[in-house]
Parts: structure tokens; sequence; C-alpha cells
């Protein structure tokens, strides 16, 4: 019997795994070796004031890492959501410390500091219970990052295993480069909710092969949704942000090619459930993959 091992398997033993990662750690992980200073974090106790007044467990830092540091040399902002608190929802305090970060970074630019950003995005959406003040936050963010990318790249991470979805997906969707694994889901709507809201029959959530056929990382970037497809390793997430970062500003941001988009949508029958590759065909991506 053979003892060699399959290199496949055993480069799966040696990876460095994103996904275990909490967003600290993550965004450490992304910045070169003693370079990050973490801005507004757990000692500076911006917690949120509503989720105390409705007798929930607050936490310091309200769910949001801002780190500051260089990226292969390069002065960067990453911004890395923990999803294990509260889902990665988006209240009053984690929305302002996005979208303030992102603000002094578009500053930066226009001072002559060539500041870039990276959002790593674990998140529901918005909060459900600061309502309006989450949904405000989440379109400060979504307006940071139009004004950011003017000048450099915002590139979105979605690792897993929350995904992205809500007002938050939106956001993702104006950055000017995502990258995704294959665990990560990316949609507006959660899987559940599209099940309380039109019915078993328009989306079964415990289908997983049906979830990830249709909001998988693997199927958002044959869709053209999204740029990169990577494997759940710390490494290979790193040298994929820094290849696109090389790339520059897109010629076109994927929100200022609507018209294409929403042709596809009239491609849809919405009488009967589309497949994964219905979908990849409808929607025909522009070429031109990261």
């Amino acid at each position: 019997m053979s003892t060699d091992i399959d290199p496949n398997i055993d480069r799966l033993l040696k990876r460095d795994s994103f996904i275990e990662r909490g967003a600290r750690s993550r965004a450490q992980a992304l910045l070169d070796p003693g370079s990050m200073r973490e801005l507004a974090g757990p000692f500076d106790r911006l917690h949120s004031p509503w989720l105390a007044m409705q007798k929930l467990v607050t936490q310091a830092d309200d769910g949001v890492v801002v780190a500051k540091g260089k990226l292969d040399g390069h002065p960067t902002v990453v911004l890395a959501i923990e999803g294990a608190y509260q889902g990665g929802s988006m209240g009053e305090i984690a929305g302002a410390k996005i979208a303030g970060a992102l603000e002094l970074a578009a500053r930066d630019n226009r001072r002559g500091i060539p500041t870039r950003a990276v959002i790593l995005f674990e998140t529901g959406g918005v909060r459900l219970q600061e309502a309006n003040l989450g949904l405000a936050s989440i379109a400060e963010i979504q307006s940071a990052i139009v004004d950011l990318r003017r000048y450099q790249p915002v590139i979105g991470v979605s690792a897993g295993t929350v995904g992205c979805y809500g007002g938050m997906s939106i956001a993702a969707g104006l950055c000017s480069w995502l990258v995704l694994t294959r665990e990560a889901r990316l949609g507006l709507n959660g899987p559940q909710v599209i099940e309380q809201e039109a019915g078993v029959a328009e989306f079964d959530s415990k289908k997983r092969g049906l979830i990830w056929g249709l909001t998988g990382g693997e199927q958002r970037v044959a869709s053209g949704l999204a740029d990169a497809c990577v494997a759940d390793d710390t490494d290979e997430i790193r040298a994929t942000v820094l290849r696109l970062f090389a790339r520059g500003v897109p010629a076109r941001h994927r929100s200022e090619r609507a018209d294409h988009y929403l042709a596809c949508l009239r491609r849809v029958d919405t009488r009967e459930q589309a497949t994964p590759e219905e979908v990849r065909a409808i929607y025909n991506p522009i070429q031109g993959d990261a």
C-alpha cells in the first residue's frame, strides 16, 4: 500500500484558514507585519447605547475593527466586521466607524496620501434593533465607498460563515473589486427571509446546495457579480487582494453597468426556480475576470 500523501490533502491540512480567524486577526493578517494600529478600538468603549436600552449585551468595539497600517508598503485601512457579534449587523456605532474611516481615507487622498481600503464583509446587514439608525449608517458607508473609489481601489472580501446580506451586500457591490471564498454567500436577502416572505416553494432555506448554487462565492464570480473566488487560505486571500490593488481602479465599476444587469434581470423567468447554470447564462458576465 502506498504511503504517499495526496498533495491536495497535505495543502489543506497546512493552510491557514481565514474563516476561522476573528475580525481583528483577519485585519492583522492582511496588513504588513508590525504595521497595524487599531483606531476606535475596544478600550475607547464605543458600544451601542441602543442595545443596552433593550437589555442586550453590548461589545466595546460594536463588532467592527478599524485597522490602519501598510499593505505591501502602501497606506491602507482595513475595516473588519465581526460576524460572531450580532451576526455582523450594522448599527449606529459600527456603521459610523466604517463610514468615518472611509471618509478619512478619501481625505488622505485629497491631501496627497494615497490611502487604500479593504472591507471584510461578514454581515447580515442592518441591525434590526437599531432600525433607521442602522440604515442611515449603511447609506453613509455606501456614499463613502463611492467617494474613495475615485482615488484608490476599494476591495471587499467576504469569506464566511455569515455571508454578506442586506444593505451591506449593496456596499459590497459598490466596491472596486470583490473577493469571495467558495464558502461565502452574497445576496440582498438571506434564504430564511426569502422563505418567510415568499414561501418555501420560492426558496427552501434548508437546501444548502440550492443556496450555495445560487448565492455562493463560486456562482457569484461565474455570474460576474464578484471578481475572484479563492480558497479559504489567508496567504491566498492576501495575495489576491494585492493583485487586485495592482490592477488599480477599474475603467468602469460594476455599479456603473446598471443597464447590463437590468437587461439580465428582464431575461429571468420568474414562473419557475432558475438553476445555477441558467443564472450564469442569463448574466453572461462581461469578460475580464480577476
